[in-house]
């Protein structure tokens, strides 16, 4: 056993202890100012990994976690610290990434104070749930913290108030639609409106044989939702593609009301998780860019249009360029819907970001893994003078400032946004300037 004081939070969700030979101590359910009793885990040459056994002082910073399933499913690994000590941690996390892997040397003075979210709880409109079959009847959950092991939950405090329960109710139908066969079935997602109030079952399962009225009858029983989906993949679980989405009630999209427009998403889409936040996300990254009704604007990795069509109202001409099908299919329903106007192109960023020419503006949200080196060339090769980088991952963020930085784009601003609070997760809006030729 081993007796440490925590110092800090790590981004990937542990705190960081100092052991007596130098050695960093990465330590699960640590809060900073805690002296704890903590068992290692794993060994290495530079570092150890250990949980905490017991709280021997608990810091000031320390606070009682509300979900029954804390500290053995692998989400939220953050609830036993307080708020506002979650906030000063995702900050740093962003400065210190920025630092080490951008080699951004003002990267404290740059980053500007971190955007609370609205909510703590009950803040995502939507969730995941693993299906566990390995018992031959379905059960529902998350999957433990570094393993693949599903912790059944019954219900999840991050969605609202009136869906908490509804994986227990949600794990019930499926038990029964399923009998004695095998659904092929891999996740469950519940989208939950803010402020439409809509909610949409998405079942995610293998093509094949299945049981479509009683799956549509059985789950609109057991949660009163606007939209039951069931959607087709194929593949190995990191590389599965859609191959198709079968409605089996309601209406067969989801809608949510963002800045006081309706955007329509269909089930393999995505849309930001944290409806009360991104609308503060978005109202940031159109201040960053300032356009003054004549700049051209790119709006790469658009996605459903959650940033398309607010540019689409203040810029000049917008274009829009995003790769997945169903996302482009609800983007162009969404700039209908809006009466507004924007180029929609549907393909891979690098190869059609060729042929657009130039643009005054650009905005980009990539996925987690960033841009990459291609698409960021061809990024810079639009000559937009600024940039505004959505990110959700300040690593790949820190890496593709050191790739602009060499094209001839610096960072002046970075403002961290939390749409995860309870996770170590964390969004930010950064601005690239061209630098003068």
């Amino acid at each position: 056993m081993l007796t440490l004081d925590i110092e800090s939070l790590a981004y990937g969700g542990d705190a960081i202890a100092r052991l007596e030979d130098g050695r960093t101590a990465f330590v699960r359910g640590g809060c900073p100012g805690d002296t704890v009793l903590a068992e290692m885990v794993e060994e290495r040459d530079r570092f150890v990994r250990a949980r905490v056994v017991e709280v021997l002082s608990a810091s000031p910073d320390r606070v009682s976690a509300p979900c029954p399933y804390f500290g053995v499913c692998g989400g939220c690994s953050w609830q036993h610290v307080a708020y506002s000590a979650q906030l000063d941690a995702k900050r740093r996390a962003l400065v210190d990434a920025l630092e080490r892997i951008g080699h951004v040397n003002d990267a404290d003075s740059l980053v500007g104070d971190i955007v609370p979210s609205p909510l703590e709880y009950g803040y995502r409109n939507k969730i995941e749930l693993v299906v566990d079959g390995s018992s031959g009847r379905p059960r529902l959950g998350y999957h433990k913290a570094a393993s693949d092991e599903i912790v059944e939950v019954q219900e999840c405090l991050l969605l609202p108030k009136r869906l908490v329960k509804a994986p227990k109710a949600l794990g019930g139908a499926l038990r029964f639609i399923a009998g004695e066969q095998d659904l092929c079935m891999a996740r469950v997602a519940i989208r939950a409106a803010a402020n439409t109030r809509e909610v949409e079952i998405g079942l995610w399962t293998e093509p094949g044989p299945f049981p479509r009225q009683t799956a549509a009858r059985t789950l609109g029983k057991a949660v009163a939702a606007s939209s039951i989906v069931r959607v087709l993949v194929k593949g190995p679980i990191k590389e599965r593609k859609v191959t198709g989405v079968e409605v089996l009630a309601g209406n067969g999209f989801w809608r949510e009301r963002l800045l006081g427009t309706t955007l329509t998403v269909s089930a393999p889409s995505f849309f930001q998780v944290n409806t009360r936040a991104a609308e503060k996300l978005v109202a940031l990254a159109l201040n960053v860019l300032a356009p003054d009704g004549t700049d051209r604007v790119l709006d790469l990795y658009a996605g459903a249009g959650t940033f398309t069509l607010p540019l689409a109202e203040v810029a000049g001409e917008v274009v829009s360029l995003e790769a997945a099908g169903s996302a482009i299919r609800d983007l162009r329903r969404n700039l209908d819907d809006a009466g507004v106007w924007a180029d929609v192109i549907g393909g891979d960023a690098a190869r059609e970001l060729a042929g657009l020419g130039r643009f005054d503006l650009a905005l980009v949200d990539p996925p987690r893994a960033g841009i990459a080196p291609e698409a960021l060339a061809a990024l810079a090769g639009t000559g937009a003078s600024t940039i505004a980088y959505v990110s959700c991952d300040p690593a790949t963020l820190a890496r593709d400032a050191v790739g602009l930085a060499g094209l001839g784009y610096q960072l002046d601003s970075a403002t961290p946004v939390d749409l995860f609070p309870q996770s170590f997760h964390v969004e930010t809006v950064a601005r690239f300037r061209r630098a003068p030729a």
